[in-house]
């Protein structure tokens, strides 16, 4: 069979090249939407010439135009999904709700400015410790950065190896008993626990304090605790930080490396460095809403955290998207309007360069899920070593876990005997 009657195979792409024409295209649509609505409304606008009575002989009379009400006429939320989003304030019930949710959270992170508590904070930290471990890893990658070439860059800087010292050292805190004057030392409430052991049947009152210098006595409480402690004493070693709420339920912190000029993900409770996809893909949790506080505003990070809202994702429901960037816009003004000049413009750098980032992440997961599918169109299996292992969540037993929908994806279900004691109180 000569050369010519062989079918011949496409070539061979990579999805990565896909990501720039794919913008280009997403781009291109959004212009040709916005170009069509001027033109149809100015058509609207304006009635045919009334025609002559010669013409009107042969010609049907053309129907009345019904009158135009801009806001009625104003197409629903989901055609507009690839429209680009135009904050807009809350009005409904719900979104009003979320904002009032919202602002309430953005107050937790001004407590890690208070120069009196960063210093008591600095009194807990073993800072020879601290430091020393730092300069050690520090002098390691910035050999290891010379021996690949004289323009290299280590992978972190020294800062970023201070809170890395200072999250395995945090990591490793034992935990006590909740002390007597739990209400004196305002706890914002006070859970009660009650034994599943028919032998047993007493009774355990677990304190949920809020502020910080009470968590650094007691040592006790869950990740809200530990990432609202942690994230003051990476305030008090010089770093910028980031508490960042989980509507399902989960806190962690976010640390900004000017080495990587990027906001890092740190779990305190799992010990984690860099792991966004820790939850989504290795607890197998799905998510809707990851908001970022910190003393300059709120992010919406949900993107870092969900890269396939089709698998990891739950419904965005508390408010329109519109809504949710004017929230949030609305809060870096409040956290901002004491800023320098300088300052706030380069905040304006840092939310531009991570709305950059966060949109790579979307085009990244779609031009890998463009390249497993094979020719036939079918879904392919990815090849041996393309996914990543992620760990499962360590913290809590697993009952627990599986009652949070936090095990893992391949967890098996928990023993009877491994059932989570029963709350009967608050």
């Amino acid at each position: 069979m000569s050369d010519e009657g062989r079918p011949q195979l496409p070539p061979r792409f990579d999805p990565r090249d896909l990501t720039q024409q794919f913008e280009q295209l997403l781009r291109t649509r959004r212009l040709n939407a916005l170009a069509e609505r001027p033109r149809s409304r100015q058509s609207s606008q304006y009635s045919s010439p009334a025609p002559s009575r010669q013409s009107s002989r042969h010609a049907p009379h053309p129907p009345p135009r019904p009158s135009v009400d801009t806001h009625s006429a104003l197409p629903p939320y989901p055609s507009l999904r690839n429209m680009p989003k135009i904050p807009s304030p809350p009005q409904d019930t719900n979104s009003i709700r979320f904002r009032s949710q919202l602002l309430s959270l953005s107050h937790g992170p001004q407590k890690y400015e208070n120069a009196g508590l960063l210093d008591e904070a600095l009194a807990v930290i073993p800072l020879d410790r601290i430091y020393g471990e730092a300069e050690d890893e520090s002098q390691l990658l910035q050999a290891q950065a010379a021996s690949i070439g004289p323009n290299v860059k280590p992978e972190w800087g020294y800062q970023d190896c201070v809170i890395r010292a200072l999250l395995k050292w945090f990591k490793g805190l034992g935990m006590s008993p909740p002390t007597p004057d739990e209400s004196a030392r305002g706890a914002a409430r006070v859970e009660l626990y009650r034994c599943s052991d028919d032998a047993c049947r007493a009774y355990e009152r677990f304190p949920r304090y809020g502020d910080v210098w009470a968590l650094l006595q007691t040592r006790r409480g869950r990740c809200g605790e530990w990432a609202n402690c942690f994230s003051m004493l990476c305030r008090a070693v010089g770093g910028r930080v980031r508490w960042v709420w989980n509507a399902e339920d989960h806190v962690w912190t976010e640390v900004y490396s000017e080495q990587q000029r990027r906001w890092i993900h740190v779990d305190s409770c799992e010990g984690a460095w860099d792991n966004p996809r820790l939850y989504a893909e290795g607890w197998g949790k799905k998510m809707s809403y990851c908001i970022a506080f910190s003393a300059d505003g709120a992010t919406d990070v949900t993107r870092r955290y969900v890269r396939d809202a089709s698998k990891h994702g739950l419904d965005r429901n508390r408010c329109p998207e519109e809504v949710l960037v004017w929230i949030t816009d609305e809060i870096k003004k409040l956290r901002r309007e004491n800023a320098s000049k300088e300052d706030r413009r380069r905040l304006i750098i840092e939310d531009h360069r991570e709305e950059k980032e966060l949109r790579g992440y979307v085009l990244g997961a779609l031009a890998a899920e463009i390249g497993r599918i094979n020719i036939s169109g079918q879904p392919a299996a990815p090849p041996a070593g393309e996914e990543q292992k992620l760990p499962e969540r360590v913290s809590g037993d697993r009952a627990w876990r599986a009652a949070r929908g936090e095990a893992g994806n391949h967890a098996p279900p928990p023993r009877d005997d491994e059932r989570p004691p029963r709350r009967e109180g608050q």
